[in-house]
């Protein structure tokens, strides 16, 4: 921050954060045969979630076997560090650890192929401090209702 405790350019965090970001396209190009790249985001995103202290772990497993038994046309894969699930190749939604941005909280947040378009204002980010059984009924509805038609096929 400058004298007027104004944050000029990017935190280390940020910083960090798009370097994982050009890493993982570089592992994506370098991966080379279409379920190459699939297997290897994958890896990725199961690597992101082993990172993560085991509060954050926790949670990110949770939300990564509800995924998988409610919207299994998702794909998985690490995105600016983060796990994320993605729908023809287009992040659907994504968990962010409080550890990554050192806050007290864990974030599941929602990108714009989530179709949780509601009127005119939505939420795109809803906090998690713990799982309980209401907190993952939401967590279920939120990502069966993200993949929309998809995710009703499916499930």
């Amino acid at each position: 921050m400058d004298a007027d405790g104004i944050q000029r350019g990017l935190s280390g965090a940020e910083k960090a954060a798009l370097k994982e970001r050009a890493s993982e396209i570089r592992a994506d190009k370098k991966a080379g045969k279409t379920t190459t790249k699939a297997t290897a985001a994958a890896k990725a995103h199961l690597e992101k979630i082993a990172e993560m202290p085991p509060k954050d772990r926790a949670i990110a497993e949770r939300i990564h076997a509800l995924a998988a038994e409610h919207a299994p046309a998702l794909h998985t894969r690490a995105w600016y560090g983060m796990p994320a699930w993605t729908l023809d190749g287009k992040v659907v939604f994504f968990y962010t650890s409080a550890a990554k941005w050192g806050t007290r909280y864990a974030t599941l947040g929602f990108d714009e192929a989530a179709q949780l378009d509601d009127g005119e204002m939505w939420a795109t980010a809803f906090a998690i401090v713990s799982l309980t059984p209401d907190v993952e009924a939401r967590i279920i509805e939120l990502i069966t209702r993200s993949v929309g038609a998809v995710g009703s096929e499916t499930t």
